[in-house]
């Protein structure tokens, strides 16, 4: 096995998650982070959930559904990793995917699973195998075993060009000098772009933002995760509940402070001993969201060395595409499950 010099530029979890696959399987690893410590981007504001069960084109299927059991082979490897394998809970809201295992839930069932909801629906969708993290310490730990394997991490350090000589990348230009390169791996959400774009190389993605609300609480109010017409919530531990919602706009109305605080108001509402939620604080995060929603993964065709990673739903598919990715750069093999992620696609 060739022992490649791979640099990745990005640390939030698709490139922490690239860090530790080629790291583990004996590459030569530098990591570049504009930001003084990981996961200060999109990563630090996303909800976290382990999701599953949206609805996806038929030709994802495969990966969504191959993303629990690569959570549950991480959890294997490192033992530290928690998970709050809690299961979600959704009603009034899009249906399910057809073919996935879910159960109906009767209101009684509801008021056993979910004791602090002051009102309930009829029914309800639990899927109980889907789960959520911390995104930060995920991402954290995986550098840190990253590290263990040998992978540098250079934080603080900006990309200020992508070298080319004749159709091959060579390296990488920084604030901290040059940096040879084999392979290079962009993992930098919605700067994908703006690296590429001097290459001849553009890449269909845009910022999508979403709203995260932060909310201290005395004591655990949500059991599971909770996705409905009227907000989506979850505890991050006993004493944090997360919310997310759909960015609108930046007016005074409709900005993300105004939708924060009734996220906030509605959670109050919503659940018993509401009234002790404190809003902690409301951030918005630029997810990079491919012109079709779905992951743009692997080598650029016409440069040699240039290997892409952006997507959306980076929580759920970052950990099982960064293995088969680090596979398709390790062994010079495409891999056929990411067949439908290719850029030739548009």
């Amino acid at each position: 096995m060739n022992k490649q010099k791979i640099v990745i530029i990005g640390a939030g979890i698709v490139g922490a998650s690239m860090a530790y696959h080629l790291a583990k399987r004996n590459q030569d690893v530098t990591l570049i982070e504009r930001h003084l410590a990981a996961a200060c981007e999109v990563t630090d504001k996303s909800f976290a959930w382990i999701h599953t069960s949206h609805r996806v084109a038929p030709e994802y299927w495969h990966l969504y559904d191959t993303a629990l059991e690569e959570y549950h082979a991480l959890q294997q490897e490192i033992p530290e990793l928690k998970i709050h394998w809690h299961g979600a809970l959704t009603w009034d809201t899009p249906p399910l995917r057809e073919q996935l295992h879910f159960q109906k839930l009767n209101r009684e069932q509801l008021e056993a699973l979910e004791p602090n909801l002051k009102e309930y629906p009829d029914e309800a969708m639990y899927v109980r195998e889907e789960g959520a993290v911390d995104p930060i310490v995920l991402t954290e730990l995986l550098l840190n075993k990253a590290q263990e394997y040998g992978a540098k991490v250079q934080f603080g350090t900006n990309v200020t060009q992508l070298q080319q000589e004749d159709s091959r990348l060579v390296g990488v230009h920084t604030s901290n000098g040059f940096l040879e390169s084999d392979v290079v791996v962009l993992a930098a959400g919605i700067g994908v772009s703006e690296l590429c774009n001097p290459l001849g190389c553009p890449v269909p993605v845009t910022s999508s933002p979403s709203i995260l609300i932060r909310m201290k609480t005395k004591n655990k109010l949500i059991r599971t995760l909770i996705s409905n017409a009227q907000f989506e919530a979850r505890q991050l531990t006993d004493y944090t509940l997360l919310a997310a919602e759909d960015y609108i706009d930046e007016s005074e109305e409709n900005g993300p402070e105004a939708v924060g605080k009734r996220a906030f108001d509605t959670l109050r509402r919503s659940l018993k001993d509401g009234n002790q939620l404190e809003l902690e604080n409301i951030k918005v995060g630029m997810r990079p969201m491919p012109e079709d929603g779905y992951p743009i993964v692997g080598f650029q065709d016409h440069i040699k060395g240039l290997y892409l990673t952006v997507m959306h739903s980076a929580i759920t598919l970052a950990p099982l595409i960064a293995r088969l990715a680090a596979s398709e750069i390790i062994d010079q093999e495409l891999r056929s499950e990411l067949d439908p992620c290719r850029l030739s696609r548009f």
